[in-house]
Order: structure tokens, then C-alpha cells, then sequence
């Protein structure tokens, strides 16, 4: 029986994860689990999985879920509430299994104390490798510790690679769908609308990862998060449309064999694949039908059109905070959007403007990146 700690339990990967977890309840157990403030939502994980260790947000929202607990008389119910209930989570010593499933530099203290405490980690917190993989991976090799990503790309090039050497990988190809706004030109994308936007033709995600997937933003963080995940050069990862998002991604060797891992849009098979890597279970969803028509499309990548996708090479060839501000400048951006304050196009401009403009800190500590990324996600710079 595997132990499982999830944080962001109410977000879209987190309640797929719970999904998988109530499918396969004789290999999986929840122990503990964090939403933020949707007490409704902590009420039905409390009623289906009777964890041992929940956490909320705030004190208003703990003093809801303390009056539920008490009705029900789960008195063994252990609850908390703040950031640092995140880290108990990481690091409850029933835990064998974390899954870090919260949007946010939030997820990276918890990542780095799940790592100290020799958890395996199931990861699908971006900013832990975005903006922090160089402190990161070097703890989970010093600690004997897998990180597993619960991303479609990832996962597809983990699967690739399994068996094979790593020096005979010639390059990665992760594939993009394009996003909501594929078919429409840089002068078109000027007056789309934030309804538009959230649009996607394959995926059902998040807000926040549906706007990067309409501004690439979110495959040049995959870029950089396969980078730290397989440690390789940012010069042997590229990426590729391909609309259908049927092949996850691709690794070639330097033979010119290439190895592909297809599948339906549906990310149960990540997630599942995540907690039980390298093993594999049955999982009941829909799969490619090869008896009807498929296609599959692979276009190259317009840099013209999703600048995202070149300013990501320049920003990991400057290294050390430049991808922490990448990133948060992105998120301030992408609220700024979804609060309908900017145009689609600013997001761009608001990135460019905070990597041109940043006094970059060499060799950060946790800290340093930590302070970067509260800085410009709020739409500000450091002096």
C-alpha cells in the first residue's frame, strides 16, 4: 500500500489524483491532503478518503472544517491550517509518496523538506524546476530521492527513456498542442478575450496553464523543466505542434531511431503512471481507437509567432535568477489577464520588459529565488 500526501487536492490535477487514488483504494491510501479555501471540497475528501492529516488556508476556514470534524466525530483527524501545513504534509512520516500538486513558488519549500525527509515525489508544481531545478536536483541525487512529473510531456519522455542510455540521446521533442488560438495570426491574437482564451481544443486544465498554453509560455517552462528532469542541454530539447495531442512526445538517439509515447489527452494516465512508476496499472478511461482514422500532424515551431519559445533559450543561457523572473513575471501577467486589466499581447510585453530589465542574482540561494519570484510576481522589480 502506497502512502500518499497531495497538496492543491482541489485544483485540476489534485482532483484527478484523488480520482486515481478511489480507483485503485487497495494500492493507494491519502494520509494526508491540503486544499485552499474550498472547505466544500475538504468536506467530501474528509467523507470519501478519512485522511489522517488535512490542512486549509486560513483560520476562518480551519474553524469550518474543525465544526465538520467534530460533527462527525473523526476526532483522529489531525488539522491545520497556513504554508507551513503544506510542508507537514510533505513530510509526514506515514508519507512514502508526495504529490505536489499546487500552483505557485508556494509548492518549492515543500518540494525541497519532502526531499530532506526522503520522500518520492510526484511533481506537477512547475516552479519547483522552473525556477529553483539547480538547487533542486542536486538534493534529490544527495538524498536518493525520484522525482516523477506528472506532466504528459515529461512522462512521455520518461516512459522513452526507459531502458536506454543516456548517452545515446540525441535530442528530446516535446510536443504543443498550440493552444486556443493556434489558427489565429500575431494580428489577430490583439483583441482576443480572456472566454477565448480558456478556450483549449484538446485539454481540460487550469486558468493559468490554459493562457500559457495559449502563449507557449507553458511548453518554454517544459522546455526548462526537462532540462533539470534529464539533465541535458538545453541545446538537445526542442519542440514541435502537433495539434491532435496524440503523441505525448519524443526522444531520438543518435542512431536516428525515435520513440514515441502516444495516448489520449487525459491525464489520469500521468498521474497514475507518476504513483506507480515504474510499475504500471489497469486504468479504465478511453483509449486511441486505431480502427477509425488517425492523423497525426507535426508542424515546426514559428519562434515569430510564439516569441515565448526563443526568449526561453536566452533566459537559460543567462541562468541563475533569469528563469525565476521569466516565470513570475509571466504569472503576474497572466492574472493581470484574467482580470481582464491587459490584452493577450501584454503578457508578452510584461515578460520581455522584466527580463531585460533584471539585475540578475548569480548563484541564488533558495532564498535569493524565493525573494525574486514574490517581487516580480506582484508586478514589481527589483531595484
Amino acid at each position: 500500500m502506497k502512502k500518499i500526501g497531495l497538496i492543491g487536492a482541489s485544483g485540476s490535477i489534485g482532483q484527478q489524483t484523488l480520482d486515481v487514488i478511489k480507483r485503485h483504494s487497495d494500492v493507494f491510501e491519502l494520509i494526508a491532503v491540503s486544499v485552499g479555501r474550498n472547505t466544500e471540497f475538504m468536506k467530501s475528501i474528509i467523507t470519501n478518503f478519512n485522511p489522517k492529516f488535512i490542512a486549509v488556508q486560513d483560520e476562518q476556514c480551519y474553524l469550518e472544517i474543525k465544526q465538520f470534524i467534530n460533527e462527525k466525530a473523526l476526532s483522529h483527524i489531525e488539522l491545520t491550517y497556513g504554508n507551513d501545513a503544506l510542508i507537514n504534509i510533505a513530510t509526514h512520516e506515514e508519507v512514502d509518496t508526495f504529490v505536489n500538486a499546487i500552483s505557485g513558488s508556494i509548492g518549492i519549500r515543500s518540494t525541497v523538506e519532502a526531499i530532506k525527509a526522503r520522500k518520492n515525489i510526484a511533481l506537477a508544481n512547475k516552479e519547483t524546476l522552473v525556477s529553483a531545478g539547480a538547487i533542486i536536483m542536486p538534493l534529490a541525487k544527495q538524498n536518493n530521492v525520484s522525482i516523477v512529473p506528472i506532466d504528459s510531456e515529461h512522462s512521455a519522455i520518461l516512459q522513452a527513456l526507459n531502458g536506454e542510455k543516456k548517452d545515446n540521446i540525441k535530442r528530446l521533442i516535446i510536443t504543443a498542442s498550440g493552444g486556443s488560438f493556434r489558427d489565429l495570426t500575431r494580428d489577430q491574437l490583439k483583441n482576443v478575450n480572456v472566454d477565448e482564451a480558456l478556450n483549449h481544443p484538446n485539454w481540460s486544465m487550469g486558468k493559468k496553464i490554459t493562457i500559457d498554453s495559449a502563449t507557449m509560455m507553458n511548453k518554454a517552462l517544459e522546455l526548462i523543466e526537462a532540462k533539470w528532469l534529464f539533465d541535458l542541454d538545453m541545446n538537445k530539447i526542442e519542440s514541435v505542434l502537433h495539434r491532435e495531442s496524440t503523441v505525448h512526445s519524443m526522444v531520438e538517439y543518435v542512431d536516428t531511431s525515435i520513440m514515441a509515447q502516444l495516448g489520449t489527452p487525459d491525464m489520469r494516465t500521468v498521474i497514475q503512471y507518476a504513483l506507480t512508476y515504474p510499475e504500471r496499472l489497469a486504468l479504465d478511461i478511453p483509449t486511441l481507437d486505431f480502427k477509425s482514422r488517425l492523423n497525426l500532424s507535426f508542424e515546426p515551431m514559428d519562434d515569430r509567432r510564439y516569441p515565448f519559445m526563443k526568449l526561453v533559450y536566452d533566459v537559460m543561457d543567462s541562468g541563475h535568477t533569469m528563469p525565476a523572473v521569466m516565470n513570475a513575471a509571466n504569472e503576474y501577467g497572466v492574472h493581470q489577464f484574467l482580470q481582464r486589466k491587459i490584452k493577450f499581447l501584454e503578457i508578452e510585453d510584461l515578460v520581455f520588459d522584466a527580463v531585460q530589465h533584471h539585475k540578475m542574482i548569480k548563484n541564488p540561494t533558495l532564498e535569493d529565488i524565493l525573494y525574486v519570484d514574490e517581487v516580480y510576481k506582484r508586478g514589481e522589480q527589483i531595484q
